[in-house]
């Protein structure tokens, strides 16, 4: 008898072209709400879900989110569909700003690490 094979998750597919999804990241606010109204309801709140769970893509989700039904995200989602439809409401609500501004800053490393780097680029002259 063969050993059960683990179940290897897939990646998830993203529900609208590459193309399009260059347009919504790149979209201003104007732009990406304008974007977002050419697609069918059931497509966008995919998208919403499918953007929301990748950190780079979060402020767009919720922006796709704030212009789902509540049904259609819970439909897709379960409870996180519905939960990201109340993030995108309170969001959508407190700050009108662009996703461009609402974008997840990087920073670099300010601890052990960056300090080993430090040594080993000092060390090497």
């Amino acid at each position: 008898m063969m050993p059960a094979q683990p179940h290897i998750p897939q990646e998830e597919q993203c529900p609208v072209p590459e193309e399009v999804l260059g347009h919504l990241y790149r979209a201003s606010k104007h732009g990406l709400e304008e974007l977002v109204a050419t697609v069918p309801a059931a497509t966008r709140a995919m998208l919403a879900l499918y953007c929301y769970r990748r950190a780079h893509l979060q402020a767009i989700g919720l922006s796709v989110a704030s212009s789902c039904t509540v049904d259609d995200l819970e439909t897709f989602g379960g409870n996180a569909g519905k939960a990201l439809f109340e993030k995108a409401r309170n969001v959508h609500d407190a700050s009108p700003r662009s996703q461009h501004l609402a974008r997840r800053k990087i920073s670099l490393s300010t601890g052990m690490l960056r300090r080993i780097i430090q040594d080993e680029d000092c060390s090497g002259d």
